[in-house]
């Protein structure tokens, strides 16, 4: 564990100082996106660049944006959306929203169409707008 922790250290100080132009991104949009090792019920990033499908929920500007991650796994609670993308069964994780800079950002894998965005935003409003 403590050695993941380290890799992404390393890897996180390369993506802090890395200087290139933003790419450009916007909402709706599905990315790899450096997640990273994180602590107790945060989701991970996957693999040796510890990436994971997020989609670009909300842009705040050409720097940053609220991100939602996915994941492959049957999840099933009020905190899951449901959707599908390149064909594939997935879930947007609504509990895991955060901000992200664009310098997480590694590849661009398609985009969701324009029902699956109107379905996460009406679960992720619902849920995070009610008391």
């Amino acid at each position: 564990m403590i050695k993941r922790f380290l890799e992404w250290i390393g890897l996180k100080e390369k993506l802090h100082t890395r200087n290139y132009q933003p790419p450009l991104f916007k909402e709706g949009e599905v990315w790899w996106c450096a997640v990273g090792e994180n602590i107790g019920v945060e989701i991970n990033g996957k693999s040796n660049n510890f990436t994971r499908p997020v989609l670009v929920f909300k842009k705040y500007d050409k720097y940053s944006f609220l991100g939602l991650p996915l994941s492959t796994k049957n999840k099933v609670g009020s905190w899951y959306a449901p959707i599908y993308f390149l064909g594939i069964p997935q879930v947007v994780v609504l509990s895991q929203s955060r901000v992200f800079d664009y310098r997480r950002l590694d590849r661009r894998m398609g985009e969701l169409d324009e029902f699956e965005v109107s379905v996460v935003k009406e679960v992720f409003f619902m849920l995070h707008m009610t008391s």
